[in-house]
């Protein structure tokens, strides 16, 4: 009998759901033994399932392709099999929510990549190397759920993931302005150029919904748990655009920050290098040894050079330098479909299962 915890992917036939799968082939911890999605895949094995649309670059795992896929909808049958589950499934915001708390009143944690219940209060939305305290919050979601084990948490939008956590290593210069353009990746919508062959040679400057999130969200991951809910900070302000760009997978921002303290250009370096977390202290799988890398090249970071830095789960920050309107400016870029989305949501239940909230049923 294996000792490692049995994971289901809610909605694993899709581009995300194929990332976690991806990602947790020779998980140490972790090992996938049930896939749900539609009821249109349900009955099929998941090679059959996926059929063409395998979108990772690696082969599809052996050990999941001839899984049985299950109906997501059928919940307690899902849910008996697994000790947690992780949510990538393609629904309306109202329908993700009310499917992802019925999984978890059953007494399995979800640990979800979307987006419906980043604003419940009372469920923690976290980068595990910047605010993994926000976990606490459970205890008060389990009493409104009425579980003992039972629990949702999520990670953050993929969008943030390039320029949040280097204003979180600045944060003793207190940065109190910030303006962000992100540059994202076709694979942030689920698609390849193959899906998507308008993309090629093109830029579209608008993703629904993702302006506010961009600036929203890096707040509640610096907010502070307050009777029971998260309250969002204040502070930095964040005003964003966000653009679709023809790559495939890595989202790059160009940001311009005004401080409070006036820091030197070789402290703010220092504190990217540095900076690191609970991930690192407890040396979680999919932690990367250093979070964040600053490049000196004036033509970094790329993505085609740097979008894999620590396998997907590092950030990578360059083109530091003094502005004339802003104090300082900078580019980052991360992996959106790896630390934006399924390996963040993976290295959050690594974070989970090391702090005791997923434990085998």
């Amino acid at each position: 009998m294996s000792e490692k915890l049995k994971v289901g992917i809610l909605g694993g036939t899709g581009m995300v759901g194929q990332r976690f799968i991806s990602l947790i082939e020779n998980h140490p911890w972790f090992e996938v033994t049930s896939i749900a999605a539609s009821p249109r895949s349900a009955g099929k094995t998941y090679a059959e399932a996926v059929g063409d649309r395998w979108k990772m670059a690696t082969p599809m795992p052996e050990a999941v392709k001839n899984i049985v896929v299950m109906n997501v909808n059928e919940v307690e049958r899902v849910a008996a099999g697994v000790d947690f589950v992780f949510s990538a499934v393609d629904m309306t915001k109202d329908e993700i929510k009310k499917i992802e708390e019925d999984y978890a009143k059953t007494e399995t944690p979800v640990v979800s990549n979307n987006s419906a219940h980043r604003w419940t209060p009372d469920v923690p939305m976290v980068v595990p190397e910047i605010n993994p305290g926000h976990m606490d919050v459970i205890k008060f979601q389990r009493k409104r759920l009425g579980t003992e084990r039972g629990f949702v948490a999520v990670k953050p939008n993929c969008s943030i993931q390039s320029y949040a956590p280097v204003l979180t290593a600045w944060k003793e210069f207190e940065p109190y302005e910030v303006v962000a353009t992100t540059y994202q990746a076709i694979s942030g919508a689920g698609k390849t150029f193959k899906d998507w062959p308008e993309m090629v040679g093109n830029i579209i400057p608008y993703i629904g919904g993702e302006e506010e999130k961009s600036e929203k969200e890096p707040l509640r991951i610096w907010g502070e748990i307050k009777d029971g809910v998260i309250v969002p900070a204040q502070s930095p302000v964040i005003t964003c655009q966000c653009i679709r760009v023809p790559v495939l997978n890595g989202h790059t921002a160009a940001v311009f920050v005004k401080f409070k303290k006036q820091p030197t250009k070789e402290q703010l370096i220092e504190k990217l290098v540095s900076f690191s977390g609970v991930p690192q202290e407890l040396k979680l799988p999919s932690a990367p040894k250093q979070f964040i890398q600053y490049l000196e090249e004036d033509n970094r970071p790329q993505v085609s050079l740097d979008v894999d830095y620590e396998n997907g789960m590092g950030i990578s920050v360059g083109r530091l330098r003094e502005d004339t309107v802003y104090d300082w400016k900078f580019v980052g870029l991360s992996h959106n479909t790896v630390r934006g989305a399924a390996g963040g949501a993976v290295l959050c239940a690594e974070l989970l299962k090391a702090q005791g909230y997923i434990t085998k049923k």
